[in-house]
């Protein structure tokens, strides 16, 4: 399958938007490690940016800052959410809330907690009426949704956003999956055309996944399921053509050729 890629949005330990990850993918900044800093969803009306917690503000940026100058309309444009365990933070308050003496439970926390809520934030903030897909695949989550993604321009001829995040759970959560921090990645998908910024070429294989040489980063891509993004956005910063492998499922990675961007 061959799509391009017309923009890109990215939040995460140390970098606020896709710029200061390029600089750090590229070795023209070195990355700190630091927490990841979440802006307000401004997206959203008042009413609903106080309902929402730290996977739906991640989900939000990412795909604004993704969007952003690309001239499309959001109201008609197809979403794919792809996340490893969705809302983290909701999920350890509706656990504490069930285990209490006396479970009381917040509307509010209810629909936060369904794998398509930053879907469905999306959607209000966009005004968007287009269809929306919301995956997960546990570590393979960042590549079953640019799979799904690129079926569905190839089938569709349309663009499509992909918005890959996750945020980490407190404990005892965290114990079982231990993600350290929020990471999200957003990429502007459409058919192929001359002037795209950047094409890819995509195909299951088996094999194994490509990694970082930069210690932190690839600490990053190795603990966070979004993460599985960074050897591709690499590739994408340093410009050219190269050949990147994104984990997948068990003994098998996305083959994915890119040409262009920088």
């Amino acid at each position: 399958m061959k799509i391009a890629v017309i923009g890109v949005g990215a939040l995460g330990p140390d970098f606020a938007d896709w710029p200061a990850l390029r600089a750090l993918l590229k070795g023209t900044t070195v990355h700190q490690p630091a927490r990841t800093s979440l802006p307000p969803p401004t997206m959203l009306p008042p009413a609903e940016q106080r309902r929402v917690g730290p996977a739906i503000k991640l989900a939000l940026a990412v795909g604004g800052e993704a969007l952003a100058g690309s001239g499309l309309d959001a109201t008609t444009l197809a979403t794919v959410f792809a996340a490893s365990g969705g809302d983290a933070e909701n999920c350890d308050a509706l656990c504490r809330a069930l285990a209490a003496s006396a479970p009381q439970l917040s509307p509010t926390r209810f629909h936060n907690s369904v794998q398509n809520a930053a879907a469905g934030y999306w959607g209000i903030a966009q005004r968007a009426t287009a269809p929306a897909m919301s995956t997960g695949a546990h570590d393979a989550s960042f590549a079953v949704g640019l799979l799904e993604a690129a079926t569905q321009i190839v089938a569709g001829q349309r663009p499509v956003l992909l918005v890959s995040s996750d945020t980490d759970y407190p404990e005892p959560l965290r114990a079982t999956r231990p993600i350290p921090d929020a990471l999200g990645v957003a990429l502007l998908l459409a058919p192929p055309f001359p002037a795209a910024p950047a094409t890819l070429r995509i195909e299951v294989r088996a094999g194994v996944a490509d990694g970082l040489a930069q210690p932190s980063l690839e600490s990053l891509r190795a603990a966070i399921p979004a993460g599985r993004a960074l050897p591709l956005l690499q590739r994408m910063a340093l410009g050219g053509a190269g050949v990147v492998h994104i984990e997948y499922l068990p003994a098998l990675v996305l083959r994915v050729e890119v040409d262009g961007a920088a």
